[in-house]
């Protein structure tokens, strides 16, 4: 006798029903409650992930799990936030059977997994019936005025981002076939990809160090191009400072350094911070053990936007910026 079709109820119960013990009420009625510690405000982010465009229909539903959240956390990081609570909307296929149901296990596996390591409470959520996508409110608490913004960079200041940009694009090309990466490269580019880890203790410790910072999720010159229209200025990057990306002769430079540049699906962080902050970035590089690479500096408004600029000092032609989800790659 076939297995009887779980109801959203069940799926609630079996597998998304924890308890939540920092909000005053959690998963069970028609609303959560929470309250925000004395002194601190809330900052509040929701990211959509769909099948097909950003993750592969195939995808293993464990490390999708974890990357649901993951992206979401990755927003906080960028406001030097700390998360604490999230809702979870996901639109599901009809479970006809078993395989079905260890589907949605493992993908809560990896939801909660990525949930317990930044210490975030769900409180709360929908399930539907339709095409395979998920839908992630989360909340995180900042001390009053200290959030960090896309609008503070200033003439002068620095430009950095943390760990090696690329490396998720690279991986995703060489499912696509587009190039064949060796065995330690495929191993990390993949991880990148599928797991992403977003940088919270940098984004914690960058309060009242980085002047702006933002998340990089569609490409490095498109997210780094946020930073820039909010704060009404233009940066110069020094492409002999890019970092590196671990990678083989057999992968085209042009390749390596377009995923760099605009690849997308990093979930690192930019940032500028004046000058004078240059030692104690280092030195958080040094004690979160990740790698926070200086790449160039802002610039007075001009007709360009962002400046590249190659080993020998001249100006490198802008190409392909980063992902926009209605325009396709740009």
């Amino acid at each position: 006798m076939p297995a009887e079709t779980p109801s959203e109820f069940d799926l609630i119960e079996r597998y998304f029903k924890r308890t939540a013990p920092s909000a005053l009420l959690g998963v069970g009625d028609d609303a959560a409650i929470i309250e925000p510690a004395t002194g601190m405000q809330l900052l509040m982010s929701t990211d959509m992930l769909v099948a097909g465009t950003h993750f592969l229909p195939d995808a293993e539903p464990e490390a999708l799990g974890w990357k649901t959240l993951a992206v979401n956390v990755s927003d906080l990081a960028a406001m030097g936030a700390t998360p604490r609570w999230t809702l979870l909307a996901l639109a599901l296929p009809k479970v006809a059977n078993e395989a079905d149901e260890a589907w949605i296990a493992a993908f809560a596996r990896g939801f909660f997994a990525c949930a317990d390591a930044f210490g975030i409470e769900l409180i709360g959520g929908d399930t539907t019936r339709g095409p395979l996508n998920f839908c992630v409110t989360i909340l995180g608490e900042a001390p009053a005025g200290q959030a960090l913004l896309r609008s503070g960079a200033r003439v002068g200041d620095d430009v950095w981002v943390s760990g090696q940009p690329g490396r998720a694009a690279l991986g995703l090309a060489h499912l696509q076939g587009r190039c064949v990466l060796d065995d330690a490269a495929r191993n990390e580019c993949l991880a990148a990809l599928h797991r992403p880890q977003p940088r919270i203790a940098l984004g914690l410790a960058l309060r009242n160090v980085a002047s702006a910072a933002i998340d990089v999720s569609d490409g490095l010159l498109a997210d780094l191009g946020h930073i820039l229209d909010a704060s009404h200025v233009s940066a110069e990057i020094q492409l002999d400072r890019l970092p590196t990306l671990l990678a083989d002769g057999r992968v085209p430079e042009d390749l390596v350094r377009d995923c760099i540049l605009a690849g997308g699906d990093d979930y690192e962080l930019a940032f500028t911070a004046a000058a004078g902050f240059r030692p104690r970035i280092e030195s958080l590089a040094s004690s979160l053990q990740l790698a926070l690479t200086r790449i160039g500096s802002i610039a007075q408004k001009g007709t360009d936007k962002l400046r590249l600029i190659d080993s020998h000092g001249q100006k490198v032609a802008v190409g392909r910026l980063g992902y926009d989800h209605f325009l396709g790659h740009k």
